[in-house]
């Protein structure tokens, strides 16, 4: 029956464009309880969705909200029964589902008084339903902000949110109130892509500061400067960036007086869930540091690697992170193998992994990969050996670093890429790079960073001071050497 039913959809659409509206209304309502009398969900949103466009024609929103939330409902019982199971039945999410969910915001945000709480939900649930699609499953170990406990003080989230022709900008603040804007979305796109263009460049680090600076002024007057009378002085901005937007480094905003990361610390989030916040506490500042100052001569045939050089750098940083954490074990070069990595994850409670070496982030988990140095890793095989971890650690990792890796070039997804990762390795908290940054600053960076984590100072505002440590020296004040370091997760 529902392969039946999935050809009559498939045959029979061409032909609903000769039907009237109420002949189309009437063969899309028996399409659907067709499909729901056989609890087919994969063909039941398809069939909502049809519904939920035709009822906006006719200008029955209350119609409209409630066959598009049907439909979400829908794609999410469809996601729990095939998305673990079946790689070959994963959604072709960014054509046929992010859609649905887009549509459904629009419509709740035209309402003379929009349910903003709804919008960030349903932003909320596509976010987790792209990273799950990433990763090819289901059920990540996350939890909704609003949900989580025994934090010093609630968190201010800025959610940036997609909808094709405006951005919606919306304030979450401590207290629970919410304001929003809309923005012209050609113009907040333009200044991404202007911007990204320069930073994903190899002419970044010689471009002149001021050249830079016009995109992020502009971006922080059309997203943040309307919110600014509501934003906290000083603390921690949660950022919740839709995938368009999460390869930008949010710290880089500038006001025209400076840097946003100046003000307050600033961490992303998948969607508004994380994993529960928790300090990292003194006694667990234990590491697996991993990294190749070299690369094997015998990688040089994969042509990912044709360009990538020696990172002799690497050593250095290697050293200022055992040197600030305890019981740490290192692997290098020919010891760093990933078998190795494995077997450590497995055998050892490590609440540190701290990993130094070539990587790069994409939109495709097969294409998210970091190397050992015996073979590239990609998002999906680094999930069979940190499980492992999971399963000797009942916390799992409280912070994973990825230092020395980049975004794939001219994809503004490819970020996505971070927060697979983050998600697959159960990671409380991920620093990672946004693009390669300079090795002496970095291995400087990073020394600065765990000293902060060691005196007992949350990982979002280690990172920023270690940030500012970088700008305070005249030799790396350029953003080039400290806006790329991003924070996935819990700020705490």
């Amino acid at each position: 029956m529902i392969l039946l039913l999935t050809l009559v959809s498939y045959f029979c659409q061409p032909a609903l464009g000769k039907l009237n509206p109420k002949e189309s209304q009437t063969y899309f309502e028996q399409a659907l309880s067709q499909a729901q009398s056989v609890r087919a969900s994969d063909i039941a949103y398809q069939w909502q969705q049809e519904l939920g466009n035709l009822y906006q024609k006719q200008k029955r929103t209350k119609a409209a909200l409630q066959a598009y939330a049907a439909a979400i409902e829908n794609i999410t019982q469809v996601r729990k029964n095939l998305l673990p199971n079946n790689a070959d039945l994963q959604f072709s999410f960014q054509e046929k589902v992010e859609p649905i969910y887009r549509e459904y915001m629009r419509l709740l945000l035209a309402s003379p008084n929009p349910d903003l709480k709804r919008v960030i939900q349903t932003n909320e649930r596509l976010q987790i339903a792209q990273l799950e699609n990433f990763l090819q499953c289901g059920n990540l170990d996350i939890i909704p902000l609003n949900e989580v406990k025994n934090l010093p003080s609630a968190p201010t989230v800025v959610h940036i949110i997609d909808l094709d022709e405006s951005v919606e900008v919306i304030l979450q603040l401590a207290n629970g109130s919410l304001h929003s804007h809309s923005v012209d979305s050609k113009l907040v796109k333009t200044n991404v892509d202007n911007l990204l263009e320069i930073l994903q460049s190899l002419r970044l680090s010689s471009t002149a500061e001021i050249d830079i600076l016009s995109f992020p002024r502009s971006l922080y007057d059309l997203l943040i400067a309307p919110i600014k009378t509501y934003l906290p002085s000083s603390g921690t901005l949660v950022f919740t960036l839709d995938t368009s937007f999460q390869s930008l480094p949010i710290g880089l905003l500038h006001d025209g007086n400076d840097y946003l990361f100046k003000y307050c610390s600033i961490a992303q989030t998948l969607g508004s869930r994380v994993r529960q916040p928790k300090l990292l506490l003194k006694e667990q500042l234990r590491a697996l540091i991993g990294g190749l100052s070299e690369i094997n001569p015998s990688l040089r045939t994969l042509n990912v690697l044709e360009n990538m050089k020696a990172l002799p750098k690497v050593k250095e940083e290697i050293e200022y992170v055992k040197q600030q954490t305890s019981s740490s074990k290192v692997l290098l070069n020919e010891k760093f193998t990933g078998q190795a990595l494995g077997q450590q994850l497995s055998s050892f409670n490590f609440p540190i992994v701290h990993l130094t070496t070539h990587a790069q982030f994409s939109s495709e988990a097969k294409r998210t990969m970091f190397f050992t140095w015996d073979k590239a890793i990609n998002a999906l095989e680094f999930y069979s050996l940190l499980k492992f971890s999971a399963r000797s650690n009942e916390d799992g990792i409280e912070l994973l670093v990825l230092s020395a890796c980049q975004t794939a070039k001219g994809n503004k997804r490819s970020a996505l890429g971070i927060a697979g990762v983050a998600a697959q390795a159960g990671a409380r908290s991920t620093v990672a790079t946004l693009w390669k940054v300079d090795a002496d600053s970095t291995a400087l960076l990073m020394e600065q960073f765990y000293k902060n984590l060691k005196n007992g100072v949350p990982k979002a505002e280690a990172l920023r001071q270690a940030q500012l440590n970088l700008i305070s020296d005249s030799r790396y004040s350029h953003p080039y050497f400290w806006a790329g370091f991003i924070l996935v997760g819990g700020w705490l």
